[in-house]
């Protein structure tokens, strides 16, 4: 079959929009061939449990899944009772753009908080955390964070484990969603140990296919305690959420090229440094006004609509905020230096005209 698609276009809408690593598809490919063991029983998962562990901390258990959304659905739902809910902020995955999927698959309810740049705090936490013990009240017995989060913005290795003395505490666990996990780690210059084990965070959904793998996440019991208890129940869960792969050789191969080298780090670095370039090309272009710190591989900005529209002609990205005008450019991992400076080009051209 010829493709079906200009593999020379590129847009800024999402960095979901960009293809396999070469790596990835090379570690699928060796993946390939003859026999392996069905649901999980395969080499590949088997290594990917040290990978992981080597991470994020020792005594950690990694369950292969297909997509973010799962993984985030799955881990709560891991989490909580039936009773149970989870504190998030407003900005939340979870919340904004997941369809609903925690409440109506998980059956979970959502206590969110407004915060300015995507990032809870202790403070912000005790909004929504109260009601202990009382039948009236969905009880907030998790606390679920982003790293990076929706905004772009990382949390400090300092500011998550503040985050999780305080929801340990108060008998709450600590839930990361990290689609954009090595985005972070690229930004604060740390192992992904720093942010997740060391700072006390409990189960973690780690993130693959915004870093160049196909349909390749994970939830990972990052709580040793946790992970050897069964009544977690992630052995049943996974499967009634449709989350397990028969061939999940596949999936942990891909993850195992990520995060068996240095790849994830190369890549994610990589994003970063294309969104920091877009950033410093239209920082004081008159008509542009970049609304948060850039942190990441995200650039949120604030441009006239009709230019937003003239430019979305020649480059695809998405408004975040149509009531103010806010919009959102994301790079990948392989965005170039030549489409960033194509992009800010003809957004100036775009503002000139205007």
């Amino acid at each position: 079959m010829s493709t079906l698609h200009d593999p020379t276009w590129r847009g800024f809408a999402s960095d979901n929009y960009a293809g396999l690593h070469p790596e990835v598809l090379t570690a699928l490919a060796e993946a390939n061939g003859g026999h392996d063991i069905a649901y999980g029983e395969d080499a590949y998962t088997a290594q990917l449990q040290e990978v992981v562990a080597g991470h994020v901390g020792a005594g950690a258990v990694t369950w292969p899944v297909f997509n973010g959304t799962g993984a985030n659905v799955v881990a709560l739902q891991a989490l909580l009772p039936r009773w149970g809910a989870v504190v998030c902020a407003e900005t939340a995955h979870i919340h904004t753009d997941e369809g609903g999927a925690p409440e109506r698959m998980g059956s979970i309810k959502l206590l969110t908080v407004p915060t300015p740049d995507g990032k809870l705090t202790p403070e912000l936490i005790d909004r929504q955390a109260w009601g202990f013990g009382d039948e009236h009240r969905a009880q907030p017995l998790v606390v679920s964070i982003t790293q990076t989060t929706e905004l772009g913005t990382c949390y400090t290795p300092d500011e998550v484990r503040a985050i999780s003395d305080h929801a340990h505490a108060l008998g709450m666990r600590v839930h990361l969603d990290g689609a954009r996990i090595s985005n972070a780690a690229a930004t604060l210059g740390t192992d992904l140990s720093a942010f997740t084990g060391d700072a006390g965070v409990d189960v973690l959904s780690l993130g693959g296919t915004k870093n160049g793998a196909l349909a390749a996440e994970a939830v990972v019991v990052v709580n040793p305690e946790l992970a050897a208890d069964p009544s977690l129940g992630l052995v049943h869960l996974r499967k009634l959420s449709m989350q397990l792969a028969s061939k999940m050789r596949f999936v942990s191969a891909q993850l195992l090229a990520l995060y068996g080298s240095d790849l994830w780090l190369r890549s994610a670095g990589h994003a970063n440094a294309m969104a920091a370039r877009l950033a410093a090309a239209v920082n004081g272009v008159d008509g542009v006004r970049i609304t948060q710190a850039v942190q990441a591989n995200a650039v949120f900005a604030v441009i006239d609509r009709g230019v937003a529209e003239a430019l979305r002609e020649s480059f695809r990205f998405y408004d975040w905020n149509p009531a103010t005008g806010e919009v959102r450019w994301m790079c990948a991992w392989d965005t170039t230096e030549a489409d960033v400076d194509a992009f800010a080009a003809e957004l100036r051209r775009r503002l000139a005209a205007a």
